[in-house]
């Protein structure tokens, strides 16, 4: 097997990108939450998602002695063509050499942080695009948005996915380092940014994670629960600065970035399979577990001499890796738009 990991051992990899993993982890949401598929190495550029087309009720009586007409079973596949993400820093022999810190174990340690975050913003950017959205107090458009997210927001929002036929969260990507999924208790999910915190708790019949008894938080980021929906908090979910009305001020006033008008924070309310992403996972192929496509992969050029460097001096350590995401049922996810409260 060919060494495509630049100057370390595939050993070497397989053992760093176990600890990108681990440090993606608290950084992780989207990426546990979305509907995942595997893909290996050499298989295809293009990730498909396979569901089935529901078949129509049938109100009509059977007519004694008479065969119906019987209904189709069909398939839909919805394709992503793959991207390649990456980034490298470059290095030098004296600091590899010379610092009294492990620099190279630590520049790994920041490739793979920057290396899933921008997976997760990748995936932000998808679940923001849908064409479902519920404005604060039902203004007309971003640009009027001051209110803050209550409870009869989220009673509207979850109606629409209830009458869409959506289907509650029931499972997710678990947290070990293979692509395996564990059960969860059926929710509607709701990943927004950590500044929504105030307003969430502030909802009538919010319960927060250390008062939920028997029942399991999905992951850390976890915030609490109000009826059927489970907050997931990231600072990863960006709002749009000064995108929407004028501030106000007092127990009004919104959070603005540029002093005027308010941040908008997208909301995202979703069920199950409403969207889909790469696995970022290693997975079993040919019985034995390898790295996924979307595995954060290091990339390594050790200091040597060459043509260009007669020397030796200069290195680089970087990552790269493939993703793609997709909305895969636009009636499953809606984006409240709501502001955030500047005095909680």
């Amino acid at each position: 097997m060919a060494n495509t990991f630049g100057d370390i051992s595939p050993g070497n990899a397989a053992k760093a990108m176990t600890e990108a993993l681990q440090h993606a982890e608290p950084i992780a949401v989207l990426t546990k939450l979305a509907k995942s598929i595997w893909i290996g190495f050499n298989e295809t550029k293009v990730a498909r998602f396979r569901r089935i087309i529901p078949l129509a009720p049938k109100t009509t009586a059977l007519t004694e002695g008479v065969t119906p007409t019987g209904s189709d079973f069909r398939y839909e596949n919805v394709e992503l063509s793959l991207v390649q993400l990456g980034d490298f820093m470059p290095t030098t022999d004296v600091l590899l050499d010379l610092h009294d810190q492990p620099v190279g174990k630590d520049m790994w340690t920041a490739a793979s942080e920057q290396g899933i975050q921008t997976i997760e913003q990748w995936l932000w950017a998808t679940v923001t695009a849908g064409t479902s959205v519920q404005y604060a107090n039902n203004v007309a458009g971003r640009a009027s948005v001051v209110g803050f997210l209550n409870k009869s927001n989220q009673q509207i929002i979850t109606r629409t996915l209830a009458r869409n036929k959506a289907k509650k969260l029931r499972k997710m990507l678990s947290g070990s380092p293979d692509h395996n999924t564990t059960p969860i208790e059926a929710a509607f999910i709701c990943v927004t940014h950590t500044d929504m915190a105030p307003s969430i708790r502030a909802m009538e019949g919010f319960v927060p994670v250390a008062k939920y008894g028997q029942r399991q938080p999905i992951c850390d980021e976890e915030l609490g629960s109000v009826d059927d929906v489970r907050y997931i908090l990231t600072p990863w979910a960006m709002p749009i600065i000064n995108a929407g009305g004028a501030k106000g001020t007092g127990a009004t006033e919104c959070i603005s970035t540029g002093g005027t008008n308010a941040d908008v924070y997208p909301a995202v309310f979703f069920g199950e399979d409403a969207f889909g992403a790469l696995s970022i996972k290693a997975g079993k192929q040919g019985g034995k577990m390898v790295p996924s496509a979307g595995s954060i992969t290091p990339q390594v050029v050790n200091p040597k001499a060459s043509a260009s460097d007669p020397l030796g001096q200069r290195g680089s350590i970087g990552w790269k890796c493939y993703f793609q995401s997709k909305i895969l049922n636009e009636s499953w996810i809606v984006r409240g738009e709501f502001a955030a409260p500047k005095n909680p």
